[in-house]
């Protein structure tokens, strides 16, 4: 039997960072995977996912080219090629991965793995490895919804990075951020796409505002947003998928996608055995300095069901092997977490919604613009921005920002800085605009469009 001073079990973005900090401050680190280093974000979520969203918006872009003088050729966009080269550069990343851990002195054992008690974890191949600390980090996995008929001819975000050439019709069930952001690109390359979705809005959690801006910008954009739906049954046949709903409407498609949430990725762990019992949404409890209900067991990442980004999880990884190793425990701030939906037109979000900023702060004073971005001018693209800020009142601090558009994943990282100091909006006003740019409009708004409890 191999002995460590850690074993992280889960190779992704906050196995990674926990190992590599781990080993930085002398620890002997293991760290094991079953498939592929770099996780979800690096193999089939986020980097594939964001190159594929790149690929998206050019149709628009050669559209929108001509009001600006270009004549083109009719483009002609070729899924296999982009395939190739994007998991060409997926594959280069997941090689610099297991370069910096081999540098930083991490072992690396390949198999699936699972706990047989607080100090050891037993691979698939009959590899036996012993830590003093075991690291859970084997982060989510999309909801394996099996309640229809035909369940097994859908496809999951997983799969959508497999498919070998574009589908011409499409049926995405779900309203989430990886439902509409496939949904979107699918569309945006060519196919014919209708999203199904059981509630009344899209992007349930986000503020209301984004929600109804961004339906109505997809919808005008050629999505078919079924509201109040639900997949019944989905049936092979000559012509490609039957797709029947639950009102007895039928789609026919060539692929049915159904990204109806992530679950935590905890099955054949072995937690029963040491005593760990899962929440109720089948998350591993944790502390705040994620330490489970067992001494010597921690979990990171999705696998906690606490912020589920992929920033958060590198974080979380950080601050572990920091309190554990290096001697300086390490809290992780879970409440100011910036964030985008990479859907075509995009969304930032830093702070509250409005509807959770009026629970805490009821004197709040909300700073609304919808405008048609300047380069619409000439392309005649008929979309327009939303920019929005939540101020509280008595104390001029900013306590959200939301946006629909292009760059608002940008703006609401920096604006991100700006709350982590406790920025005014006095201090937005005192900031000279930045012009012709659309963020100028952030610090140009100065009469309130809403102001709550007066």
């Amino acid at each position: 039997m191999s002995e460590f001073d850690l074993v992280v079990v889960g190779g992704g973005s906050g196995g990674v960072r926990a190992a590599r900090i781990a080993a930085g401050h002398g620890a002997r680190v293991a760290l094991v995977e079953e498939y592929r280093l770099g996780g979800t974000c690096v193999i089939r979520g986020c980097v594939p996912k964001k190159l594929m969203v790149y690929a998206s918006r050019f149709a628009q872009e050669f559209e929108e080219a001509a009001g600006y003088g270009w004549t083109l050729e009719a483009p002609r966009f070729d899924w296999a090629r982009l395939k190739t080269n994007r998991d060409t550069e997926v594959a280069r990343l997941e090689a610099i991965y297991r370069s910096n851990l081999l540098a930083a002195g991490v072992q690396i054992f390949t198999g699936r793995a699972h706990l047989t008690d607080r100090h050891s974890v037993a691979l698939s191949d009959g590899t036996q490895l012993q830590g003093s600390h075991i690291l859970i980090a084997t982060g989510a996995t999309p909801t394996r919804a099996v309640g229809i008929k035909g369940h097994e001819l859908a496809m999951d975000s997983n799969g959508f990075f497999e498919l070998a050439a574009l589908p011409r019709r499409v049926v995405v069930q779900g309203a989430g951020y990886i439902a509409l952001e496939l949904a979107c690109v699918l569309q945006r390359l060519g196919a014919s796409v209708r999203v199904v979705l059981r509630g009344q809005q899209i992007l349930r959690g986000f503020d209301d505002d984004v929600r109804a801006h961004l339906a109505q910008d997809l919808v005008h954009s050629g999505l078919q947003l079924d509201f109040g739906r639900h997949v019944a049954g989905i049936t092979q046949t000559d012509d490609g998928l039957r797709v029947e709903l639950d009102n007895g409407d039928i789609a026919a498609a060539d692929c049915v996608l159904r990204a109806l949430g992530r679950m935590p990725n905890t099955h054949g762990l072995g937690l029963e055995t040491v005593g760990i019992a899962l929440d109720a949404h089948g998350a591993i409890p944790v502390d705040a300095f994620s330490q489970t209900t067992v001494p010597g067991i921690h979990a990171v990442g999705d696998v906690t069901n606490r912020v589920n980004l992929t920033p958060m999880a590198i974080r979380e990884g950080h601050a572990f092997a920091d309190t554990v190793f290096g001697k300086t425990p390490r809290r992780v701030d879970h409440t100011l977490v910036p964030t985008a939906v990479f859907t075509t037109p995009e969304v930032g979000v830093v702070g509250l919604s409005e509807q959770a900023a009026l629970e805490r702060h009821p004197r709040l004073d909300v700073y609304r613009s919808t405008f048609r971005p300047m380069k619409a001018t000439l392309s005649g693209h008929r979309g327009k921005m939303l920019l929005k800020l939540l101020v509280d009142r008595d104390t001029d601090r900013l306590v959200g920002f939301h946006g629909v558009g292009p760059d608002t994943g940008e703006m609401a990282q920096l604006v991100g800085v700006a709350m982590q100091l406790q920025a005014t909006k006095s201090a937005f006003d005192a900031t000279l605009a930045v012009h012709p740019t659309a963020a100028e409009e952030l610090v140009t708004l100065r009469t309130p469009t809403v102001r709550h409890n007066l």
